[in-house]
């Protein structure tokens, strides 16, 4: 199953705590220091406790019995894989393959791109990055996935090389092993309740990191979804409350911050576009309209030193700027771009705006200088290649956020409750019960009848079942 675009390892949706369990057997929380993965193929598990979990430097164990899979987080500076490995063997397992994983995987929000030439320079900004095996961007999510050696460079790297690139970067996600929820909190009025569920959450066996909000009703719990999931961490701040006091928790989704930024995105171009027109236009209107409606438009010809005229400083004035000012950005995207040795849109619309630019600035000196010289500037040009960008740039995002807004809707489309299932050792049902969709925890039992719709991705272990995703 994938979760926030992380990879894990595929198995029923439950398991709950009979002999068929796939749990880990221990779980740390996260350190600094150096850990490492080994994977194992492993025949004859039935179960999840493994007497390696107490092995020395062992970190955390996942293991999948439906596969025959067991994922191993280990400190490379206490053991090694080739240990662990004798170590599962001494417990008479069979183990047929071993796989270590070196690779962490890392989830990035990039910001500023606006077309396939910015993912692609960003992907070879990030594929320069020394320990970088893979790096995808996608265009319309705005998300870069990166593959690369923890031992050689880190997540902080990868956000410098990208933002060298020219563009914004915000970690979404790191490892492939840690789910984050937010919970809202009702009947926390004290700050002894705060301490009481901090320490209650902090108790819990996969619970990773407990971060509360400034105003302490909301908490962001990062945990290991192969250990806990909400409807446990609900039960125990619900269970913590000593009468008459009562704690009701309930999941709560805060403001998507992508959705933010898209907004500040479109105002800002937007903004841009509106600043641009204030001085086009008249550049605009002195250059190319009035001149041809005289009498209107003579004073523009009036000649203020030698064949310097009114005209003539009216549209340097208001041309720049919407060149230096409001094209800055142009500017920052072309240097990005020329030092890591490619061009794109920033760099031909500097060129092209430039070229205008000084071109004309070229034909005011003469003017100035020279009382017979005759020559027409192109500010206008300039001027007006910028605000049409601007507002192609503006069309752009907004039509990105309308795209994101159908894919958002597509995933409303999921059903909101789903029947969960409590099962005896032989796999009899004990119990059904119906329940929120976004309170299902990794390993549970579900019923689907023919017809309805699948509220998670899973694996069918009884019956048989058809289903067209078209």
């Amino acid at each position: 199953m994938e979760q926030n675009g992380e990879s894990h390892l595929k198995e029923p949706l439950l398991h709950a705590a009979d002999g068929a369990s796939a749990a880990a057997a221990r779980v740390s929380p996260r350190k600094e220091r150096t850990t490492r993965k080994v994977m194992f193929n492993v025949r004859g598990m039935s179960c999840g406790s493994w007497v390696v979990a107490g092995l020395k430097g062992v970190e955390s164990i996942q293991v999948s019995t439906l596969q025959g899979q067991a994922v191993v987080q280990y400190s490379p500076e206490e053991t090694d894989a080739r240990t662990i490995k004798e170590a599962i063997e001494d417990i008479n397992f069979e183990v047929d393959e071993l796989q270590e994983q070196e690779i962490a995987v890392c989830r990035l929000r990039i910001k500023g791109m606006a077309c396939t030439s910015c993912s692609e320079s960003i992907e070879r900004a990030l594929l320069m990055v020394p320990g970088v095996k893979k790096a995808a961007v996608g265009l319309a999510l705005e998300e870069a996935k990166v593959h690369f050696d923890p031992n050689i460079t880190s997540r902080d790297l990868l956000i410098e090389a990208i933002e060298d690139a020219g563009f914004g970067a915000d970690l979404i996600s790191y490892g492939d092993d840690v789910n984050k929820m937010h919970l809202k909190l009702e009947g926390v009025s004290s700050p002894e309740d705060t301490k009481l569920i901090q320490s209650v959450l902090e108790t819990v066996e996969g619970v990773n990191n407990v971060e509360w909000d400034t105003s302490g009703q909301t908490v962001t719990v990062a945990y290991d979804p192969d250990v806990t999931g909400p409807r446990l961490l609900i039960q125990r701040i619900q269970d913590a409350a000593e009468p008459p006091k009562c704690f009701n928790a309930s999941l709560y989704s805060p403001p998507k911050q992508r959705e933010v930024e898209r907004h500040h995105e479109i105002m800002s171009y937007r903004n841009q576009f509106l600043w641009s027109c204030l001085f086009s236009v008249p550049v605009f209107l002195f250059a190319m309209v009035l001149p041809m409606l005289p009498p209107s438009g003579d004073w523009l010809f009036y000649k203020i030193y030698n064949n310097m005229t009114v005209g003539m400083l009216l549209r340097w004035l208001l041309c720049s700027p919407v060149q230096f000012i409001i094209g800055w950005r142009f500017y920052v995207g072309a240097y990005h771009a020329l030092k890591r040795g490619y061009s794109n849109m920033d760099v031909l619309v500097a060129l092209g705006t430039n070229a205008a630019y000084f071109y004309s600035v070229y034909i005011i000196v003469k003017a100035l200088t020279s009382d017979t010289f005759e020559g027409q500037d192109l500010f206008e040009t300039s001027s007006m290649l910028v605000s049409f960008i601007l507002l192609g740039k503006y069309l752009e995002v907004v039509a990105k956020g309308k795209t994101s807004d159908a894919l958002s809707k597509l995933t409303e489309l999921a059903p909101e409750t789903a029947v969960l299932l409590t099962l005896e050792k032989d796999g009899s049902v004990i119990s059904e019960v119906e329940i929120s969709t976004q309170l299902l925890q990794r390993n549970d039992f579900i019923k689907i009848v023919p017809g309805e719709k699948v509220p998670v991705d899973g694996v069918v272990i009884k019956g048989y079942w058809w289903y067209c995703k078209r």
